[in-house]
C-alpha cells in the first residue's frame, strides 16, 4: 500500500511545483530506492496529458564512475544528455540517495576534472530555465541511505520528510501559497535595500544587493523549500564568515569552513578538516571563488542538521552562502561549474543588518 503521503508529493510536484501542461516533455529521474515516488510522478505526469521519460540511474553510480573512469571518462559530456537538456520542457528529480560517504576518497582533482566536463550541461540548463523554457523541480525520497545520514529511523526521516513539505495537511499547494505571500512581504522588503551585513559568531560580512533581485523561494524548484535569497554584485562582497555546519560536497564533509573576501573574492579560506577540498573547489573555474547566493532559511518545520542542504539550507534561523553559479532571476551575473552552500546558524547572537537597520536578531526577522 502506498503511503498517501507519497501521492501527495507527486501531484503537488507535478500540479504545483512544475505546472505540468498537455503535450510538454518531463524527465523523472531519480535512482531504484525513490521508484514509488517516481511511480507516482509518472501517473501524475500521465494524467496531465505530458509525455514522461524516465531516467533512472543506477544507486552507486558516482561511486562505480569515480572507480573505474580514465581521465578521457572524466572529460567526456555525454551527447545524449545535452541534446535531452536542449528539449525537454520539464524535469523533476528524487535527489540521489546513495552511501554519502562513498565519494570520501576520491581524488579532489578528479572532481574538479568531471565537474568542468559538465559546464556546457550547466550552461544550457540554466540558459534554458532562465528563457522560460525549462522548468523543474528537486526533491528527496526518503530512503535508508538518506535516514542513516541524518541520524534517524526510516519511519521518523520519512515524517521529517512529510512535515518539511507540509504533506500532512490537506491540501499541501495550498499551505504553500500561504507561505509564499508571507515570503513575498520579506522579499519586498529587501529589495528595497541596497546593502546587507550579517554579524555572528567570527563573522562580520556585508554585500551589496543594488539592482538584485530577492527569490521567493516556495516549492517551486525545491521540495520541501522555504527560503529567500540573491545574488550580490559580484565584487561587492567583504567581510569574514564562519559557517556553523560542515559544508558537504560529494559526502565529503569540510568542517569548520572559514572565508574571507574582499571585492567580492574569497582571499582567505580555511577548514579544520577537508581543507584541500574546500582549496580545489574554489579552484575549478573563475566564478567558483565568488559569492553566486545569499539566502535565509524561512522553513519552521525544519529544526535539525541531516547533512542534506535540500533541507538544512531552508532552516528556520539560518543562512546560508554558495560560492560559485549565481542563480537566473536574481541579476547574479556569476557563473561557474560549481554551486556550493555553507550553512550558518544565527540562532544564538545573529544579526542581519540592511542600510544599517537591524532587521533580523536570533533567527527571526523583526
Amino acid at each position: 500500500m502506498i503511503d498517501p503521503r507519497v501521492q501527495k508529493l507527486a501531484h503537488v510536484l507535478v500540479q504545483y511545483s512544475t505546472g505540468v501542461k498537455p503535450g510538454e516533455t518531463v524527465r523523472i529521474a531519480g535512482t531504484p530506492s525513490s521508484e514509488p515516488l517516481l511511480r507516482e510522478v509518472f501517473r501524475e505526469v500521465l494524467r496531465a496529458g505530458a509525455h514522461p521519460v524516465v531516467r533512472l540511474r543506477l544507486t552507486d553510480e558516482e561511486s562505480l564512475f569515480y572507480g573505474a573512469a580514465a581521465d578521457s571518462e572524466l572529460d567526456y559530456l555525454d551527447p545524449l544528455l545535452l541534446h535531452e537538456t536542449e528539449t525537454i520542457d520539464v524535469s523533476i528529480g528524487a535527489m540521489p540517495d546513495q552511501n554519502p560517504h562513498a565519494l570520501t576518497s576520491v581524488d579532489p582533482e578528479k572532481k574538479q576534472r568531471r565537474l568542468r566536463s559538465r559546464r556546457p550541461l550547466t550552461e544550457k540548463f540554466v540558459q534554458r530555465w532562465q528563457e522560460g523554457r525549462l522548468r523543474w523541480v528537486g526533491t528527496a525520497y526518503p530512503t535508508e541511505a538518506l535516514a542513516q545520514e541524518a541520524h534517524m529511523s526510516l519511519d521518523e526521516f520519512a515524517d521529517f520528510v512529510f512535515q518539511a513539505g507540509k504533506l500532512n495537511e490537506e491540501n499541501p499547494a495550498d499551505s504553500w501559497r500561504a507561505l509564499s505571500a508571507r515570503q513575498q512581504k520579506i522579499c519586498d522588503r529587501l529589495n528595497q535595500c541596497s546593502t546587507i551585513r550579517y554579524t555572528g559568531l567570527d563573522t562580520d560580512l556585508s554585500f551589496s544587493c543594488r539592482g538584485r533581485t530577492w527569490m521567493n523561494c516556495d516549492g517551486k524548484v525545491n521540495f520541501p523549500d522555504g527560503e529567500v535569497f540573491t545574488g550580490p554584485v559580484e565584487d561587492s562582497v567583504n567581510g569574514a564568515i564562519r559557517f556553523t555546519f560542515p559544508g558537504i560536497y560529494q559526502g565529503q564533509e569540510v568542517e569548520d569552513i572559514f572565508l574571507r573576501f574582499k571585492d567580492g573574492k574569497v582571499v582567505e579560506a580555511k577548514a579544520a578538516k577537508g581543507e584541500a577540498l574546500l582549496h580545489k573547489l574554489l579552484q575549478t573555474d573563475a566564478g567558483a571563488s565568488y559569492v553566486g547566493e545569499i539566502a535565509i532559511g524561512t522553513n519552521d518545520q525544519i529544526r535539525r542538521f541531516t547533512k542534506n542542504m535540500l533541507f538544512d539550507e531552508k532552516m528556520s534561523g539560518t543562512i546560508h552562502l554558495a560560492v560559485g553559479l549565481g542563480i537566473p532571476g536574481t541579476g547574479s551575473k556569476n557563473f561557474s561549474a560549481l554551486h556550493w552552500d555553507m550553512l550558518k546558524d544565527m540562532r544564538e547572537g545573529g544579526e542581519i543588518y540592511a542600510d544599517g537597520a537591524l532587521i533580523y536578531k536570533n533567527g527571526q526577522f523583526l
